[in-house]
């Protein structure tokens, strides 16, 4: 079994990107086969506990202070460095001894949470209470990934947790409408996702840090996209780049470090809650604009959606495509970064942030076909489709037809 491991690990470190993924859903499946109905029946329901404890190893700062050890810290140690959160602890003010109390609870709940967290391998227990950090402890350490992890639970569960009441409520129909989505149901809101979470302008922290992280280490577009070639002869007063509901500002930013010497617009547009966080740089301006109205700037050669319409059904997603559709000059195209899923056979990494957008916003990650029938819808064709990652993502490169 040793012999195998190491060969498998051998065959890892020289895989690229869509090699390791190989070897890991090989191992995946190898594992689920051999799985007794016991088994599955242990992993499956208790899928939930993993995420939920992770964010209390994140909120006790477990995995950052492991991680930065040169040796291995037993609970003394870790209830020193680490102190757990007070909403944890309230209880003991009522007992007389309570700094006495405080330190007994602190290290007995820390042993159950690390014991847990070593159990399913984000931290690994090198004796009687006693832990290091490994290589997954170190992954969570990073502040972009524990983002991930605090967006999700605190903000993607509840309504995945809520989609199976809701549909039998619903009579298992498609979820259509981004207010009546289990988000509603989860939260007691009656507003839409993005309007409840401009009431909570915390969770752009996390959410900002999480899709930063997402990205790191990925090709970019512009990496499998001719822009250099495509940017050429434009009038002088012409915008180069539209970027239509950029947030604040990444792939701006990047395109005219890509393009130093452009002197064309670059622009980012977004709501005026989200324009004023961008990040400044020379040469990128700033608009503040609802895609759900005519597009403001004309004629420009791209108007780029980096994971906008996923955030919509088709519907909407038709009104966003055709108030740019009527903004665009004779060599203008639109640019739509989003995942293009194969028509079958597609990866879990990409099923569940379907089920996400789904729960929450009533929308969906599409297929080669329902990208298709989408943009024919609009009005569209699409000239070419680069795909620059393991994970689907892809330009859709389109213009009218």
């Amino acid at each position: 079994m040793e012999n195998i491991i190491d060969q498998i690990k051998s065959l890892a470190q020289d895989a690229d990107e869509a090699g390791r993924r190989k070897i890991l859903d090989g191992l995946r499946d190898l594992a689920l086969s051999l799985e007794t109905p016991q088994d599955t029946m242990q992993r499956i329901s208790y899928l939930h506990l993993q995420p939920a404890l992770v964010r209390v190893g994140l909120d006790l700062n477990i995995f950052k202070t492991l991680a930065e050890s040169d040796h291995p810290l037993n609970l003394d140690e870790l209830a020193t460095k680490a102190n757990a959160a007070p909403t944890l602890l309230d209880q003991a003010t009522i007992i007389n001894s309570w700094q006495s109390l405080k330190r007994i609870a602190n290290i007995e709940l820390k042993a159950r949470v690390l014991r847990y967290l070593a159990s399913v391998g984000t931290i690994k227990e090198t004796g009687d209470n006693t832990f290091t950090g490994n290589n997954i402890t170190r992954s969570l350490s990073d502040e972009g990934i524990a983002s991930a992890i605090y967006h999700n639970v605190n903000i993607i569960a509840p309504p995945i947790f809520a989609l199976p009441d809701f549909l039998v409520k619903n009579k298992y129909q498609d979820i259509t409408s981004s207010v009546n989505t289990p988000l509603q149901q989860a939260f007691n809101t009656d507003q839409p996702a993005f309007v409840w979470a401009q009431t909570k302008p915390d969770l752009f922290v996390h959410f900002n840090k999480f899709m930063e992280a997402e990205q790191r280490g990925m090709r970019r577009w512009f990496d499998v996209f001719p822009i250099e070639e495509k940017s050429k002869d434009l009038s002088p007063d012409q915008a180069l780049f539209v970027d239509v509901g950029g947030n604040i500002g990444h792939q701006s930013l990047a395109l005219k470090k890509r393009l130093p010497d452009i002197k064309n617009d670059i622009i980012v547009e977004d709501m005026e809650i989200v324009i004023s966080c961008v990040i400044p740089c020379e040469g990128v301006k700033t608009v503040v604009f609802d895609f759900f109205q005519p597009q403001v700037v004309r004629g420009a050669r791209f108007y780029y959606f980096r994971s906008i319409l996923h955030d919509w059904a088709d519907e909407k997603a038709l009104i966003i495509l055709k108030n740019t559709i009527s903004a665009l000059g004779p060599d203008s195209a639109i640019l739509i970064d989003e995942m293009v899923l194969p028509n079958s056979g597609v990866h879990w990494h990409a099923t569940q942030v379907d089920m996400a957008m789904m729960s929450s916003l009533a929308s969906l990650e599409r297929t080669t076909k329902q990208w298709h029938s989408l943009l024919e819808r609009a009005g569209l064709k699409i000239v070419e489709i680069h795909t620059y990652s393991a994970r689907y993502n892809s330009i859709l490169e389109c213009v009218p037809v």
